[in-house]
């Protein structure tokens, strides 16, 4: 049992990548803000069940997980909202901009034809089990295994959900870069 009295310290350092994960997961940074309060007062409360020694972490992932789903079953179910933004267009930026490209890894200078708004519509296109997979692997560095605790799945499925998301983000951005003429298309 953890001691509530030490709630703060205990968790005030994994604030920054729950924050960071809340704002891929609902893609607006009030909502994340939000988020990520519903996530620390459901963890307060239940900080005197937590087992200490176990991973502090990934229980405050699984708990933001699941303020997240809940969220998103209850979004579904109202009917849909229009949010206009700003969004900076960071292809036109790196357009102008006059950078050198020799001395970039390949990965560099493929994600160089992306604007940064096409790889969050990649993201946010695929499937929320898939998402959720992905962004917990690739972005936050969970393990499978934690991933499969987070999201209460067994490993396998883990596994499975990041190779199809995986498939998925990848044939999604080659489709931006094809639209763009940025890879040619084989003849018959």
């Amino acid at each position: 049992m953890a001691d509530q009295a030490t709630f703060v310290e205990d968790t005030e350092p994994f604030m920054r990548s729950l924050y960071s994960t809340a704002v891929r997961l609902s893609g607006n940074p009030t909502d994340a803000e939000d988020l990520v309060q519903e996530t620390y007062l459901r963890a307060y409360r239940s900080y005197g069940s937590f087992q200490a020694g176990t991973n502090l972490r990934a229980w405050l992932f699984r708990i933001l997980t699941n303020a997240h789903i809940n969220r998103y079953r209850a979004k579904k179910r109202r009917p849909d909202e229009t949010e206009l933004d700003d969004i900076e267009d960071l292809y036109l930026y790196r357009r102008l901009r006059n950078e050198t490209k020799y001395g970039q890894s390949a990965e560099e200078q493929l994600m160089e034809m992306f604007s940064e708004a096409e790889v969050v519509s990649a993201v946010e296109a695929l499937p929320e089990a898939y998402r959720m997979a992905v962004l917990l692997a690739d972005v936050e560095g969970f393990s499978y295994k934690e991933i499969a605790e987070i999201l209460d799945i067994p490993v396998g499925t883990v596994m499975s959900r990041l190779h199809r998301g995986r498939k998925s983000l990848q044939k999604e951005l080659y489709d931006f870069a094809e639209a763009r003429g940025l890879v040619s298309t084989p003849s018959d």
